[in-house]
């Protein structure tokens, strides 16, 4: 008559997947995320007419974290989901994707215990907002498994692992294989790599999703030299700044919120970025600076330390400004692995991103990458920056020029593919001044 409380738990899990085949997924939003964006440039005009900008530069309904639409189904006794009025058609049989999906689910997270399926379900209803902690199951294939991968009816899917199976169930029913997803800074599969470790993390909001294929924009030219075309000059004076504006965000950052950059203990390490908060071409508040090998920043994040950019205050700012900071949401997960630096987007909304081991060498064309929600790219190619500081054959000599320098956008994208050439014309965005190479 009671049901269990780890029944109930795992009814709230399934009725929070995502629904299979749908085509608002992360790869149907854009075929090659990372890429460039339109084969051309857009002719849209940002001060007359803002709205329309916006339908252009986004897709028409942002994608939710999740990759898709809630849906319900009867795993379980219950059905959610309300018949048609006046229609009482016999139950349909489950189509065989979603039949397999469902035995490969059941058995990877009957394997989980009451804590975990709390974590799981913590991180699954937030949206990733409150990620939990990591989830962990045994990386080999329980007795029951083969039961399932019998009834399945896709060869492929009776082989993936389990943190690809709940990737699938929970944000991107059309992922194909393990090598897709990259385990976040601080997960327990970042730091155990290796396919013999015995324990695998399968929180799926531990994961993003890599990047597709990169393929160059046209060979549009720069329309002019004279503007800024590379990372800005903090001390260039045409960019306004305020001191009294940095006091204001220093005195406001209280309650959930703590600042981990002016902490004792990481005061004493070496920094190894520092983060600056642009509003076209005004920048807002101080420079962050970043010790711990990671940091988020964001508008609105429940839970987390790290750069909230929803605390910095700024007179007279502008609707197109106003209206791309409430899109910046959980904003972005930034970290400095082995092979360089990796940023995470954590929002509902793409991002845009330039940096010069981005670029292609010895190509005037500005490259941006697009970053969809749910997807994470390198930024920054400690190894490839290497090569590009050595070549005899680069020359900048149209603008200042930082080898070691990211930027990224909100919302918001520029370039040879939008009407905003520079990224000065961008609404809110973020220059990553490293300093491991300087």
């Amino acid at each position: 008559m009671f049901r269990s409380k780890r029944s109930g738990l795992l009814r709230r899990l399934w009725r929070s997947r995502v629904a299979c085949g749908d085509a608002r997924s992360g790869a149907a939003w854009d075929p090659q995320p990372g890429g460039p964006g339109p084969a051309g440039p857009r002719d849209d005009d940002d001060d007359d007419d803002d709205e329309e900008e916006e339908e252009r530069d986004d897709p028409a309904e942002p994608p939710p974290r999740a990759g898709g639409p809630l849906a319900t189904c009867c795993l379980f006794p219950e059905r959610d989901r309300p018949a048609p009025p006046d229609s009482h058609p016999a139950p349909a049989a489950e189509p065989p994707r979603e039949a397999d999906l469902k035995a490969l689910s059941y058995s990877v997270l009957k394997r989980l215990k009451e804590r975990g399926l709390c974590s799981l379900l913590e991180a699954v209803e937030s949206r990733g907002g409150l990620a939990g902690g990591c989830v962990l199951v045994p990386r080999a294939h329980p007795a029951g498994w083969a039961a399932a991968a019998a009834a399945s009816s896709s060869r492929q899917a009776s082989a993936a692992p389990p943190h690809l199976v709940l990737a699938r169930l929970f944000r991107w029913p059309d992922l194909q294989h393990a090598a897709q997803l990259k385990p976040l800074c601080g997960c327990h599969s970042f730091a155990h790599p290796d396919a013999r470790s015995p324990l695998v993390c399968c929180n799926p909001y531990h994961f993003g999703r890599l990047c597709g294929p990169e393929s160059p924009p046209p060979p549009y030219s720069r329309l002019s030299p004279d503007e800024e075309q590379k990372p800005l000059d903090l001390s260039e004076s045409t960019l306004s700044y305020t001191e009294t504006e940095a006091t204001n965000s220093l005195n406001i950052m209280t309650g959930e919120f703590s600042d981990a950059s002016m902490s004792p203990d990481t005061m004493k390490q070496s920094h190894w970025c520092n983060v600056a908060y642009w509003e076209h071409r005004t920048r807002v508040g101080r420079l962050y600076t970043v010790y711990e090998q990671s940091v988020s920043i964001f508008y609105d994040l429940p839970q987390g330390n790290g750069f909230c950019l929803g605390q910095l205050n700024l007179d007279h700012r502008s609707e197109t400004v106003k209206r791309t900071r409430s899109k910046i949401g959980y904003g972005i997960f930034l970290s400095k692995e082995p092979d360089g630096v990796w940023a995470y987007n954590r929002g509902d909304h793409p991002i845009f991103v330039n940096s010069p081991t981005l670029d292609i060498p010895n190509c005037r064309t500005v490259i941006v990458r697009k970053v969809m929600p749910g997807y994470s790219i390198k930024v920054f190619d400690f190894d490839k920056s290497c090569l590009l500081q050595h070549a005899a054959d680069l020359d900048y000599g149209d603008g200042p020029y930082d080898p070691n320098s990211v930027r990224i956008s909100f919302a918001k994208g520029w370039g040879p593919c939008y009407s905003r050439q520079f990224i000065t014309s961008c609404p809110c965005w973020l220059e990553i001044l490293l300093s491991n190479h300087r």
